[in-house]
């Protein structure tokens, strides 16, 4: 797939087929995450890929029973390393960087599964403690950001509302209208 169409066909998928997500994908995956930007490039997250299904049982329960990530094949959990960009960015590194940084790494992961014609979903309402616990770390070392579900889709979601460039883009100064209409008259690349 081509950039754009990643992007207009990525879903939160929330029901996964039992087909095994092959080490190959994974590994796509992986690649594509270690290239994403981070701040200083010093990478502060760590990334815990979990097929053990146990495992993933522990997570979706930590997850306030979003059993979903128990039927995915595979759940990336991404952690935030606030001690590793804290080194060189202080407060701002822990509190804000380190969370970034993962933010980020799993973005690209799920752009890439998405590229593989996989499915993920992205899932922000966890325990933190629970989930640390359940990948063998703690809130002492990691921060749990995010988990995203990996598998083959067993349903299509509908796209779902945005909101439009004009509510969304301000120029130069908030609440400024940005001439989206008039510029977008002008491109020559796919509409979405």
């Amino acid at each position: 797939m081509d950039f754009w169409e990643v992007l207009s066909v990525r879903r939160s998928v929330r029901s996964y087929s039992r087909k095994t997500v092959p080490e190959d994908y994974i590994c796509q995956i992986l690649e594509a995450l270690n290239t994403a930007p981070s701040a200083g490039d010093l990478q502060a997250y760590d990334v815990v890929v979990v097929k053990d299904p146990e495992v993933r049982l522990k997570l979706a329960r930590a997850s306030y029973g979003q059993m979903f990530i128990h039927e995915a094949p595979v759940s990336m959990v991404f952690l935030a390393n606030p001690l590793r960009s804290a080194r060189r960015y202080g407060d701002r590194g822990r509190r804000l960087y380190s969370v970034q940084d993962a933010t980020i790494a799993a973005t690209f992961a799920m752009l890439a599964a998405t590229s593989l014609g996989l499915g993920t979903c992205w899932v922000g309402a966890l325990d933190d403690e629970r989930v640390a616990a359940a990948v063998g770390t703690n809130l002492d070392r990691h921060r749990p950001v995010a988990i995203i579900t990996v598998g083959f889709p067993a349903e299509t979601p509908r796209p779902t509302p945005r909101r439009s460039i004009e509510e969304l883009v301000s120029l130069d100064s908030y609440g400024e209208s940005y001439p989206y209409r008039q510029v977008r008259l002008n491109l020559k690349r796919p509409s979405w």
